[in-house]
């Protein structure tokens, strides 16, 4: 088959998150979600040594019915949980939280990146859950770089992390509640990568750093979103400079979709309900400690 072709490219544009200025390339007012992926956020925060790690970054949240996914770019990110989870990623790693029936955490600077006065970037994907899991018992998974498999471009300038799903032979690090086939690339200018994914799949391109080239469409600037239609199974980047992207592709859900806030399930019933248990402490506690 031929290469698939671009449905929608959406520029990531700023938002306000309680305060804190982001990157948001998805949902938008024209794409609600590509399903199973809601949500696609690019944060670059700056951090002050004047005040601790415990009051920055984002503090405590619930979550139910998905899977929150955060791929640090750079610096560290430090994950706290109600159900005892505590872990420091750094930069190429990647936590992978499945919220199902509830789970509240926090996002927070390490303490030595604030001393340093340093920089985290972060992306984080929200990933929807079907219907039978969405109420299954909370679930985190973190791995480092080396445990992530990766392979390369026939060039050797790409390297592509599989980072969930099964793609030549390969196994993604992470379990999902879905068939998924995520992969979070880096290409050394010039390099160039060819990808082949069913078109029962949604797919869509990230670039986080550079600019590449997309066959049979042209130039993609950083920052931007790339959806494609699913016409076809081959996609082929060429990287005009270094480069970072995330390939992201996932078997349509197809059932009914109710969000409110951070609670996403399939009716206003269960966004109720959602939000009762929350307020009852169902949730959990979070305490937060150094």
């Amino acid at each position: 088959m031929g290469f698939k072709t671009v449905k929608y490219t959406i520029p990531a544009f700023d938002v306000n998150m309680g305060g804190i200025m982001i990157k948001q390339a998805l949902p938008t007012e024209k794409v609600e979600q590509h399903d199973p992926f809601l949500l696609l956020h690019h944060a670059d925060f700056k951090f002050n040594k004047n005040s601790s790690a415990m009051h920055q970054g984002v503090g405590p949240h619930p979550h139910r019915g998905f899977s929150p996914v955060t791929f640090v770019i750079e610096g560290e990110i430090h994950h706290r949980d109600s159900r005892g989870n505590s872990q420091l990623a750094k930069a190429g790693e990647v936590q992978w939280m499945h919220a199902g029936a509830g789970v509240i955490h926090s996002e927070r600077p390490s303490q030595d990146l604030v001393d340093q006065e340093g920089t985290q970037e972060i992306i984080q994907l929200w990933i929807n859950s079907p219907a039978e899991h969405k109420m299954a018992i909370p679930s985190y998974q973190y791995k480092t770089e080396e445990n992530i498999s990766s392979f390369y471009s026939e060039d050797q300038l790409v390297k592509n992390k599989l980072i969930s799903g099964n793609y030549q032979n390969h196994s993604g690090a992470f379990n999902a509640m879905s068939e998924l086939i995520l992969i979070w690339a880096e290409a050394k200018a010039t390099g160039q990568s060819s990808y082949t994914i069913d078109p029962d799949l949604n797919s869509m391109l990230y670039l986080i750093k550079g600019t590449i080239k997309l066959k049979g469409h042209g130039m993609v600037e950083a920052k931007d979103l790339i959806i494609f239609n699913n016409d076809a199974e081959n996609i082929q980047i060429e990287a005009e400079n270094d480069a970072q992207f995330l390939l992201l592709s996932g078997k349509p859900i197809n059932e009914k979709l109710v969000q409110h806030g951070p609670f996403v399930m399939n009716s206003q019933t269960e966004i109720l309900d959602a939000m009762r248990d929350y307020q009852m402490g169902k949730m959990g506690l979070l305490i937060e400690e150094a």
